[in-house]
Formats: structure tokens, sequence, C-alpha cells
């Protein structure tokens, strides 16, 4: 088994309202950041895995989003996985 971390981006889908970013945006025009057209809030995750094959820690981090770290009814995921240093 080798160990791998994948870094994970959970991101609100595009045509869905995201308040946090919107108060964020607008708080950012107030303190003279013009220049700023949109703001989108979501989280990032580490985690590390072992598996057999990069391929199959793919595949579980893969299931994790699926099953527990995003809403896919109001969140888009992506993800890269590498193999962990020693």
């Amino acid at each position: 088994m080798k160990k791998y971390i994948a870094e994970i981006n959970v991101m609100p889908l595009k045509n869905l309202l995201d308040p946090q970013g919107k108060a964020v945006f607008h708080s950012m025009q107030k303190i003279g950041f013009d220049e700023v057209s949109s703001v989108r809030i979501g989280k990032h995750i580490t985690m590390e895995i072992e598996a057999e094959s990069k391929e199959k820690a793919m595949e579980r981090v893969n299931e994790a989003c699926n099953k527990i770290l995003a809403n896919p009814v109001m969140e888009g995921y992506d993800y890269t996985v590498r193999e962990a240093e020693n």
C-alpha cells in the first residue's frame, strides 16, 4: 500500500445563489476592491489515503466526495491525487 494526498475543492454550483460569496463581494466593493467582479466561496479539503495504486486512491476519493464531502444537489467538486512524500 502507498500513501497518497488528495486535494479536493468543493464549490457551489454556478447556477445557485452563493450568499457567503455575495456578502464577501459586497464587503470587498465597500473597501475599495472595485476590480473584483465576483466572489464564490467553497471549501478546500486535504486528505491522506492509503491505496494499492493512484487509480484506486482516485476511486475512493471520488466515492468520498459523492457520499460525504459534497452535496451533489448544490455543489460540484474537483480533486487531484498525488503520491505522498516519505
